[in-house]
């Protein structure tokens, strides 16, 4: 059984026990979160499909920790005119553990 989540306006897959790396939520860790966008649910052999939720459905999660990314270089440059910049960044995510999804 599966759900497809709307986290922070990007689409998840979850399952009962799996570990998504979803934007940086303001929560402490080990804090108790539920996502009532649920775009569709499917198991055993049914599937319900929202208009653009379902009515009633939720995913329950758990906070586990919060990480960062891979840090991305970024480098500008124009030619002839005397101008490079470089910079960095580091994207800051959240590991979210999927413990129950209820609707079903």
């Amino acid at each position: 059984m599966y759900a497809l989540v709307e986290i922070k306006g990007k689409q998840y897959k979850a399952e009962k026990g799996t570990l998504l790396r979803v934007d940086k939520i303001d929560a402490e860790e080990g804090s108790a979160l539920e996502f009532d966008s649920v775009l569709m649910i499917s198991g055993e052999g049914d599937v319900k499909v929202g208009a653009p939720y379902v009515d009633g459905a939720s995913v329950k999660a758990k906070v586990e920790e919060h990480t960062k990314g891979k840090k991305i270089r970024i480098f500008r440059y124009k030619r002839r005119k005397n101008y490079a910049r470089r910079m960095g960044h580091r994207q800051k995510y959240t590991m979210v553990r999927v413990e129950d999804i209820l609707g079903v």
